[in-house]
């Protein structure tokens, strides 16, 4: 050791699917090394990180909350926008665009962080949409590591395409990934719609493909996820970007990790900012009153919405089906998330009969996911497919139905029907259409007690141990991801050494 105070920056994207993962993983090496974190983003997104830190009372304060200063009217986004949450596809470029403005502020910053430690940061940790963060390392003699909030699969498919852009040349609905083998193949639905547009000279190709390709001149990544559920993706992920990739998930709360929940529900500290549609206690007593394996539980996350049509008949499916359920639900595509919800996006007095029989609940704006899958009576989780959800409902044995609409979705619900086999998919993106029928016979598929629903179960309660096993340490057994985040400290104190020799 060399005898420095040792210390690490980490700068995440602007969206709390990437700033909530930053701040479990700022906790996670703080833990095992003791190590100062500065954690680095915009006024408003500090101040999110700042609330979720405090209501944890077991954190240290040994992770540093710095501010870059952002003006999202330059930008052409509205007043006081600094993360993804409710915006529109227009809004969300420019906000990528405007976050790539960064780079000047943050180079400020860490020259006057080193002025005051006396020694460069031991590393940067940046994500894969702040590149530039690896010419900002080179500069000031430290080195980047890249985080991929995602998991293996989709980030290798998500980089592989807007790399290659293969959809382009296919001429074909069905097209392989150059990284991938020629049997997996991908359909064009697989990809959001700007993605299936951009041709390399479009803002999303300007921005994503210099922000991937630096990134890929990283020391190696970090990895969301636990190398024993996704040996085919992360077998393809190290081939292709011929990086080490070390694989530290999941990051979670404690408490969905423990070995045997109790059969008590309890309430897990959720991060601030979301207004909650009912109380959490609202919503356990709810399940208690369901017998156990018997609910599904619907939510398409943050930011994801369905198109009226879809969420017509995704309610006539589900009170056809009989098949108890909670539904985290917000306005349709098209209107204001944050806006009054209308009683006509959905059948005649479908809300109210819900509620007279106890088929179903609907919270609107934000439920209490975490407690909701953690719950006994919980069966299956139909979901956007977001890779924080996906973790979410493995680590507890939950089976999911997936309709992906954004983003690397549509092949994280690829992963989970053709690798893990823990899913079917309902459909995907906001153009298709959905039957009533449909949804009620893929409802019945996974919650079925025999046959393939029983299948599935099996296997995610199988993964539920993998990744359980992965984040534990007793006599004699130190699970994969505690090994890897050890691996990857040793390997940047090993690459200091040699840049301070040098």
């Amino acid at each position: 050791m060399t005898g420095l105070k040792e210390y690490m920056v980490m700068i995440p994207f602007m969206a709390h699917g990437h700033l909530t993962p930053f701040l479990d993983l700022a906790k996670k090496i703080q833990q095992r090394t003791g190590f100062a974190i500065t954690l680095v983003s915009t006024p408003l997104n500090v101040k999110y990180l700042e609330n979720t830190i405090s209501k944890d009372s077991s954190q240290e304060s040994r992770i540093n909350l710095e501010s870059l200063p952002f003006n999202s009217v330059e930008h052409g986004l509205p007043p006081n926008t600094e993360n993804t949450g409710a915006l529109s596809l227009d809004h969300i470029i420019k906000l990528f665009q405007g976050a790539a403005n960064l780079e000047g502020p943050f180079r400020r910053l860490i020259a006057k962080i080193i002025e005051k430690e006396g020694h460069p940061p031991l590393c940067i940790v940046s994500d894969i949409f702040v590149g530039w963060a690896t010419d900002v390392a080179k500069d000031f003699e430290t080195v980047n590591v890249t985080f991929t909030t995602g998991g293996a699969y989709g980030t290798a498919a998500y980089v592989s395409i807007w790399q290659n852009l293969p959809h382009r040349s296919s001429g074909k609905d069905e097209f392989s990934l150059p990284g991938f083998p020629d049997s997996c193949r991908f359909h064009i639905t697989h990809l959001h719609r700007y993605l299936q547009a951009a041709d390399g000279t479009d803002e999303w190709s300007k921005f994503f493909q210099p922000q991937i390709s630096k990134s890929l001149g990283s020391l190696g990544w970090l990895c969301n996820t636990v190398q024993e559920i996704e040996p085919f993706g992360l077998d393809v992920l190290r081939k292709y970007i011929k990086l080490p990739v070390w694989c530290i998930g999941p990051l979670l709360p404690p408490q969905m990790l423990e070995q045997d929940s109790s059969s008590e529900s309890k309430i897990i500290s959720q991060p601030s900012g979301r207004e909650p549609g009912l109380p959490t206690e609202q919503c356990l007593e709810w399940l208690d009153s369901h017998p156990e394996c018997s609910v599904l539980y619907i939510s398409f996350g943050s930011q994801n919405t369905t198109s009226p049509s879809q969420m017509m008949a995704l309610a006539m499916g589900l009170e056809h089906s009989g098949k108890p359920f909670i539904w985290a639900i917000r306005p349709p595509f098209g209107f204001d998330p944050k806006g009054e919800f209308r009683a006509e996006w959905l059948p005649e007095g479908f809300e109210e009969r819900m509620a007279q029989t106890n088929q179903g609940l609907l919270v609107h704006k934000w439920a209490p996911q975490l407690e909701i899958l953690r719950h006994k009576s919980t069966a299956a989780f139909l979901s956007h497919c977001g890779w924080n959800s996906i973790m979410e409902s493995l680590s507890q044995g939950v089976p999911m139905i997936g309709w992906p609409l954004a983003a690397e979705q549509g092949y994280n619900s690829k992963l989970i029907m053709e690798e893990m086999g823990v899913g079917v998919e309902l459909t995907r993106g906001l153009q298709s259409t959905v039957e009533k029928e449909h949804v009620e016979r893929v409802i019945n598929t996974v919650m079925e007690k025999g046959g393939k629903g029983e299948e599935m179960k099996r296997k995610a309660v199988e993964i539920r141990g993998l990744i359980r096993a992965a984040v534990r340490e007793d006599e004699g057994h130190k699970g994969s991801s505690l090994q890897a985040i050890d691996d990857f400290i040793s390997v940047v104190l090993s690459k200091r050494k040699v840049l301070t020799a040098s």
